[in-house]
């Protein structure tokens, strides 16, 4: 059974992700592993959730003969959409505020990264 599900998102550097998180969206900096005089990986956490980040150098050696590039989305409900609207103001919006036919509130961005987020608020 699964139990959670933590995204690993690959960049060419961590440190212009930080402050999307920390600032923006709560989460602390629970776990840093350095690789040559830069960040190789992190974990940042906000209660129970994560969210890990890795550079492609490191997962180049972590992962000999794996490639990884820049893509996908990791989608998140939320429990107050306005309040992630906000938070979300002046980043990289590639999906505006909007109510899909099946009744979610939803907004992509993207991160410093290169990833794409999804936010979703489901009314019950």
């Amino acid at each position: 059974m699964i139990t959670s599900m933590t995204p690993i998102l690959y960049v060419d550097a961590i440190e212009p992700c930080l402050s999307f998180w920390t600032e923006r969206l709560g989460f602390l900096q629970v776990v840093e592993v350095p690789h040559g005089d830069r960040l190789g990986f992190v974990i940042l956490a906000r209660g129970d959730l994560q969210v890990m980040y890795q550079t492609f150098d490191s997962m180049a050696e972590d992962l000999v003969g794996v490639s990884v590039q820049t893509g996908g989305c990791t989608y998140m409900k939320v429990s107050d959409f306005p309040a992630i609207v906000k938070a979300l103001e002046g980043t990289d919006v590639v999906a505006a505020p909007r109510k899909t036919f099946y009744g979610a509130d939803e907004i992509f961005v993207r991160e410093p990264g290169g990833n794409l987020l999804g936010f979703s608020y489901h009314a019950s």
